[in-house]
């Protein structure tokens, strides 16, 4: 088989979570444990990071792996989903996994897997350990794909785990309360090892300070120790006061990563405790080019000036809460919204926090959990916000860009789903 005919394969022959939801997760580690144990427990031969949470953990793993490589460590990097390439999961430096190896790894151990009808997640997640180990990568950043506890990354035995924070996502599997989502996040914690939790609240913090307190692992909340004094936009990054660090220069750029600094840099002094050699210069580099070393997309990412158009991934209610004020801060002549959300979120609450004077370009995601555009433009007219239906993310934002002035500003998102059709199509848009 080619390249795209494996990835349509894998597609059609394990169940895909980004395509079809709940129908692809599958509870218990028995796939994971079979197929770790036919690849001869890879994930064993480097060190590991493990980072969960509801938002930020993409962001926080990306942050983490550049620093580390800046540092001079070859870092494996595991993420999910992917926005325009399968070989985004999976990277080594930055580097996604060559086509050949992901060619080979399915014509060489299809009889083997096949009979397990595993999962997209974990045959994915024994291909990144399996590519890691042939690597030879020092330390991989593996984030978790859907909570924690039963997660099938959670075999490996990290150094250091990240907790970033707890919204409400997934509640159908992983509970209708912040208490249980906590609860499944926390799974991750391993005995003796240091764990960051980077936000918490009155129902969380009890659960992950029981399960640390269980595991002896040694625990932080960043929260309490905020070490951001203060932060500065400027053309290219945002400048932020730290107590380690002046003038730190962060590529990311959102409302939200404020918080992210506030926990990678708890993170980061941890790793540097237990003996990773991380030097200032290295964490300044990893910080302000991680995009660069990375290959990270879709954090409030700019693709136009003249009008300015921003995209972000964020796709649920915990990460709204900070993008839409960051979207009412952008001047702009009119504000313009590419829009669309898959079937299985909160869509009222994030509705209820979307701009009513915003134009809004209702857009279905080429994923088949994706909301109708016709069904959310009724959803958002109860919610007061209005606009005209598309049946596609680049018919939506043609057109947004055609009607726009050159000082309006144009959001695309609303799930990762809409900003990677926007990515994959962005050429053939824009001219």
């Amino acid at each position: 088989m080619t390249y795209q005919e494996t990835i349509t394969y894998l597609y059609n022959s394990a169940p895909l979570f980004q395509n079809i939801g709940q129908g692809a997760y599958k509870e218990g580690l028995s796939n994971t444990h079979a197929l770790d144990e036919h690849f001869g427990h890879p994930h064993r031969t480097f060190r590991t990071l493990h980072v969960a949470g509801t938002n930020g953990k993409g962001s926080c793993s990306h942050t983490l792996a550049a620093v580390l490589q800046a540092a001079g460590y070859k870092v494996g990097l595991y993420t999910s989903p992917h926005l325009v390439d399968f070989r985004e999961r999976i990277r080594v430096n930055g580097m996604p996994i060559e086509e050949q190896f992901v060619v080979d790894f399915v014509a060489g151990h299809r009889d083997f897997f096949e009979p397990l009808h595993p999962s997209f997640f974990e045959l994915t997640t024994a291909m990144a350990f399996h590519y890691f180990a042939e690597q030879q990568v020092d330390v991989a950043v593996i984030e978790v794909g859907l909570g924690g506890r039963l997660d099938c990354t959670n075999i490996i035995s990290p150094d250091l785990t990240v907790i970033t924070n707890i919204s409400f996502d997934h509640v159908g599997f992983l509970g209708d309360t912040l208490g249980k989502i906590a609860h499944e996040k926390a799974g991750i914690i391993k005995p003796h090892t240091p764990i960051i939790i980077g936000e918490h609240n009155e129902e969380t913090r009890p659960v992950f300070l029981a399960e640390a307190t269980e595991k002896q692992a040694p625990i932080t909340f960043a929260q309490d120790t905020p070490i951001i004094v203060s932060k500065n936009g400027s053309t290219d990054y945002d400048i932020y006061q730290t107590h380690p660090y002046s003038d730190l220069q962060v590529a990311l750029r959102g409302y939200c990563q404020e918080k992210n600094v506030n926990t990678l840099l708890h993170a980061i002094g941890e790793l540097q405790r237990i003996g990773y050699t991380i030097s200032e210069e290295a964490v300044r580099e990893g910080f302000a080019r991680v995009c660069e070393l990375t290959g990270l997309m879709g954090r409030w990412q700019q693709l136009s000036t003249t009008p300015r158009l921003i995209c972000d991934t964020g796709h649920n209610i915990g990460g709204f809460q900070y993008i839409v004020p960051q979207i009412l801060a952008q001047p702009c002549k009119q504000l313009r919204i590419v829009f669309g959300m898959v079937n299985d979120k909160d869509i009222n609450a994030v509705l209820a926090l979307m701009p009513k004077h915003a134009t809004y370009y209702f857009a279905q995601a080429s994923v088949a959990r994706a909301l109708d555009s016709e069904s959310l433009q009724a959803l958002a007219a109860q919610h007061g916000l209005y606009g005209t239906t598309y049946p596609t993310v680049k018919e939506a934002t043609r057109t947004a860009l055609a009607e726009a002035d050159k000082e309006d500003f144009i959001y695309v998102g609303g799930s990762s789903f809409i900003v990677a059709d926007l990515l994959a199509d962005w050429r053939e848009i824009k001219n």
